[in-house]
């Protein structure tokens, strides 16, 4: 039989009810486009997720008070909780191999200029922050290194300055936060948004100054950049060292940069197992679509077997045209799951441009893979069966 023919005779019942064969692949679909969506998606936050955390450096260790079992997440348990001074920021700053210090106490809070109000994040931090997550400045000065006692002095970012200000020189300006009086030295330039934040809707002032705005008595987390010649590894146990001599026991959490996009690569890798497996659903009813649909030809086609069978097609040609069908099933419905997914990442990338998602070659070939070893697994016993039927009897069913 020449291949032409071949592809004839396979294509000839998909081909010949497309509504029919619309239904049947209907389920190979929607698992292919669970599978290669969700992935694609997923692939995205990764990325997006790292981006995020390396746009701020490696060399990062968080402080958080309150001992913690499991790495990766800030915070500790409230039942542990000790306090983390300006003055544990200042001995971590003294420590071999530590580049900057950053102690951060941050909440929420109106900022107000004139008749001008706008609710935003207000972050209580010091002079090493701006240079440790390189914040560059756009206009005047980051906060000074006053040593304590700091002056109401703030740094207002790129969004405050034009919604407060409508981008005229801010520079002396006394702007109200929380109801304070604060004198702006600088203007941050644009950053965007990271992780859900607007870093340009953001005001910062001494760390001593946010401490006493917040009514708080230690601070939220002290972030320990160290040098290029020193390893995470060698930092914690400086860290933890330093720490333990000052509070006595270990009250505190110590997190590295690796630790933190380890644990969000795990969550992300359960979500997609997860997601895998729905999809591994859908393909499965999907399969069970095909195997019906082919027994149900294989008792229409019975005669035409017969006919075949008769005028001397062998067995294995039988058995290669069944199959071809249920792959031509399959691979239909992978192409509508693959104009699915194709639509709705571009969607994604037109509403959402910042996120980085795109469909790759690989999720193609992928796709065509699971389709073919999904139609040969459902089509291989009606094939099989249609290869074993006897022209005599075949023919008679006529």
């Amino acid at each position: 039989m020449r291949p032409r023919d071949w592809l004839r005779l396979a294509s000839s019942p998909v081909t010949g009810n497309i509504s029919k064969s619309l239904l049947t692949a209907l389920g190979i679909a929607i698992g292919i486009a669970a599978v290669t969506l969700l992935t694609t998606l997923g692939q995205g936050v990764r990325q997006y997720v790292t981006d995020s955390f390396s746009q701020f450096g490696t060399r990062i260790i968080a402080v958080t008070p309150g001992h913690s079992e499991t790495a990766g997440m800030a915070g500790g348990l409230l039942s542990s909780v000790r306090l983390l001074t300006l003055d544990d920021a200042e001995a971590l700053a003294r420590l071999p191999g530590t580049e900057w210090v950053v102690s951060n106490v941050q909440g929420s809070g109106p900022i107000r200029y004139g008749e001008r109000v706008r609710s935003t994040e207000i972050i209580g931090t010091t002079p090493d922050f701006s240079k440790a997550w390189d914040f560059p400045l756009a206009m005047g000065k980051f906060l000074p290194d006053t040593g304590g006692n700091s002056p109401a002095v703030a740094v207002i970012g790129d969004k405050l300055h034009q919604e407060l200000f409508n981008r005229k020189n801010p520079l002396g300006e006394f702007i109200r936060v929380g109801g304070q009086r604060f004198r702006v030295i600088g203007v941050m330039q644009p950053k965007g948004s990271t992780l859900g934040f607007d870093l340009d809707d953001m005001a910062y002032i001494p760390a001593d100054r946010g401490l006493a705005l917040f009514n708080r008595e230690g601070l939220m987390e002290v972030d320990v950049v160290f040098s290029p010649n020193t390893t995470s590894e060698v930092m914690i146990k400086r860290i933890k060292a330093q720490l333990l001599r000052r509070h006595g026991q270990e009250d505190f959490t110590l997190t590295s940069q690796d630790e933190m996009l380890g644990s969000m690569n795990r969550i992300l890798g359960m979500l997609t197992l997860g997601v895998t497996a729905l999809g591994g659903i859908s393909l499965l009813v999907g399969g069970v679509g095909i195997f019906t649909i082919m027994t149900t030809n294989l008792t229409e086609r019975t005669a035409e077997i017969g006919l075949l069978r008769a005028i001397g097609c062998p067995r294995h040609q039988l058995l290669s045209l069944f199959l071809g069908e249920a792959i031509i099933l399959s691979l239909f419905g992978a192409g509508i799951g693959i104009a699915i997914t194709g639509v709705i990442v571009g969607l994604v990338s037109i509403l959402v441009p910042e996120f980085p998602v795109q469909l790759q070659a690989s999720t193609f070939f992928i796709a065509a893979g699971v389709a073919i070893v999904t139609g040969l697994l459902s089509g291989i016993w009606p094939a099989w069966k249609s290869s074993r039927l006897s022209p005599i009897e075949a023919l008679r069913s006529e």
